[in-house]
């Protein structure tokens, strides 16, 4: 039996920084210490955990199955022994939102600003989506996650903060978009750059959600290509690529054109880059969601990151 919890603290920040040098920093701990520790579990628990690599700390599989529980158990430990109140003045805690391209660009920064001027000495770690996100908010690794959510297992909520409208984007000056009304034909006369990128999907074991349902990508639910069978015209897709950054970068570049969230194309046409086209056919609009596992509200920190949250969103 492990008496020591300072080992299972230094397995749990190791599992996530996967060096012992920065683990030793996050600790306040020298690389020795660290080592020292993670000898002392190895022979308690008969198993190597980690083994070095050229990508450096590799976890065993014996250390990927204990990570989540060992992780949500110190958690749940340190909010037992926690004061029940926050002060978010003199706070030093580590808010962790998963987002993708769009909400990295939109949300973030109004979040850190706020963040900066509430909660001074708290750290804000913006994540990237990922196929284990579920797995890392049920071990309370991240606080939140932000992005087109259709559906998620019954122990999260999920709540709209924004509601997005999407637009065409070219590059300022393209020779195809000089006149306006901008048409169907005009659309469909240049190529266009789609995201395709793959999320979870629906994971059922006897009727239970496993996983997260987001948007396959922005394009509008086949709003656009019914309304390109209903003309008979058909597009050409130039480029695929997996984000929105990247599909902003090449239509500012080339003369081909793309459809993403408003508030994202609106951030490159004060520049001059872009231009903003709106759809000429019916295109229905896209919810952005705040994610959580519901118990986490009871933790004072997350009620009151959810409610900046909240409020950076309804001032975009």
């Amino acid at each position: 039996m492990i008496q020591d919890l300072n080992l299972l603290r230094v397995f749990d920040v190791l599992l996530e920084e996967r060096s012992v040098t920065r683990t030793g920093a996050r600790l306040g701990l020298t690389q020795s210490a660290v080592s020292h520790a993670l000898n002392r579990l190895r022979y308690m628990l008969g198993d190597e955990l980690f083994t070095r690599g050229s990508a450096g700390m590799q976890p065993t599989p014996r250390a990927v199955e204990m990570g989540p529980q060992v992780h949500a158990a110190l958690n749940q430990l340190q909010a037992a022994i926690a004061p029940s109140d926050f002060h978010p003045a003199t706070t030093e805690r580590r808010f962790s939102v998963v987002t993708g391209a769009y909400a990295s660009a939109v949300l973030a920064p109004a979040l850190a600003s706020r963040l900066a001027q509430a909660a001074p000495q708290a750290e804000l770690t913006i994540a990237e989506l990922a196929l284990n996100v579920l797995e890392r908010m049920d071990a309370r690794r991240i606080d939140f996650m932000v992005g087109s959510v259709l559906a998620a297992p019954e122990r999260f909520a999920r709540e709209t903060i924004l509601t997005e409208q999407l637009v065409w984007v070219v590059r300022a000056g393209h020779p195809a978009f000089h006149d306006a009304p901008i048409d169907l034909a005009t659309l469909v006369s240049v190529p266009h750059v789609v995201m395709a990128r793959s999320m979870p999907g629906l994971l059922e074991d006897g009727g239970e959600r496993r996983a997260f349902v987001s948007r396959a990508s922005w394009e509008d639910a086949g709003a656009f290509e019914a309304a390109l069978a209903s003309r008979g015209l058909t597009r050409q897709v130039g480029v695929s690529v997996p984000d929105t950054y990247t599909a902003l970068a090449i239509a500012s570049r080339t003369d081909m054109a793309t459809l993403i969230p408003r508030r994202l194309a609106l951030l490159s046409a004060q520049g001059g880059r872009v231009r903003l086209i709106d759809p000429p056919y019916e295109s229905p609009s896209v919810d952005i969601s705040l994610v959580y596992l519901r118990e986490r509200l009871a933790e004072p920190a997350v009620a009151w990151m959810h409610d900046q949250i909240r409020t950076v969103a309804a001032g975009l």
